[in-house]
């Protein structure tokens, strides 16, 4: 029995993904779910590049506002809500980049199941208290570093679940053997825009200067009103964090900015990293003025065999 195709648009932030899968969504009839470890948060989308009401009113959306800011979301969340929609939906496109939801919902993988230790969390926890994030950073750099340059210092909690794998295995969270891709019950098509990453990065610079002119600051100060925690899961996110600071008085607006902008080219490099190392994935050059269409996308699908 031949597989399901699943299509998605992948890769860094600020690539263009949105306005492809919409175009993508209309030529097949096909169903967008979002693959975003920030957008499934309610009241945040100014900040998480969310697709608007009116990108949403273009094809059929799904995996978005899942969860309150004050709530956690695991990938094992991710996982149960999209495998049922990925099985269910006809047509279905993964749009986002957040690694780790592709590969849960990539592999037949029990997420729930992976072995651990309250008590090695607990220590590792008491080192980003007392010496900071960016030290316990540093210990997973040395240990493992491609999970270090896969996760930001401030994603606490995954940097804990690398060392924490890494600790309790004897082998490097990037090491662990997942299932071959032949175990899984859907064939992935995956598409990237393939910039120079100069002008990836004056996109992203562009984006941000454009987010606080709809209207960032704002939604940032009407989460923390409402008695969302500083230290909450979602006001991690890149933009969400740096403003708490600012509005703490920890630095200047332009500071906050220019921070903003950096982890978030930042961010952009880590996923360029993880998306490359994906041999699934098929990357479109990009340029100003001249950008991929269905038809670059329609002739790699047929010269694979592969029907949308």
């Amino acid at each position: 029995m031949s597989k399901k195709t699943v299509l998605g648009f992948v890769g860094p932030t600020a690539s263009g993904k949105t306005a492809l899968s919409i175009a993508m969504a209309q030529a097949v009839k096909g169903h967008i779910l979002c693959m975003d470890s920030m957008q499934v948060y309610r009241g945040m989308d100014i900040g998480t590049a969310k697709p608007t009401r009116e990108e949403q009113a273009q094809a059929p959306h799904h995996l978005l506002d899942l969860a309150e800011p004050a709530q956690p979301f695991s990938v094992a969340d991710y996982q149960r809500l999209a495998q049922p929609l990925l099985e269910e939906l006809p047509h279905p496109i993964l749009v986002g980049g957040t690694g780790l939801y592709l590969k849960a919902v990539s592999y037949p993988m029990s997420l729930g199941s992976t072995v651990s230790d309250p008590q090695v969390r607990a220590r590792y926890q008491a080192i980003a208290d007392t010496q900071g994030n960016e030290a316990l950073h540093r210990i997973l750099e040395q240990r493992d570093p491609v999970s270090a340059d896969r996760l930001h210092q401030n994603d606490t909690r995954r940097v804990i679940r690398a060392l924490e794998v890494l600790e309790l295995t004897g082998k490097p969270f990037s090491a662990q053997r997942l299932p071959e891709e032949e175990a899984s019950p859907f064939r992935f098509a995956l598409f990237a825009l393939d910039w120079e990453r100069d002008v990836l990065y004056r996109r992203i610079n562009l984006r941000v200067d454009q987010m606080l002119k709809d209207g960032l600051m704002e939604e940032v100060a009407a989460l923390k009103d409402a008695g969302v925690p500083r230290d909450a899961q979602a006001m991690q996110g890149l933009g969400y964090k740096e403003l708490l600071a600012h509005f703490d008085g920890e630095m200047t607006l332009e500071e906050t900015v220019e921070l903003i902008k950096r982890r978030t080219r930042n961010y952009a490099k880590r996923q360029l990293t993880w998306f490359r190392a994906d041999a699934r994935v098929h990357w479109l050059p990009a340029a100003e003025g001249r950008l991929p269409g269905l038809n670059d996308i329609m002739r790699i699908l047929e010269e694979e065999h592969i029907d949308p």
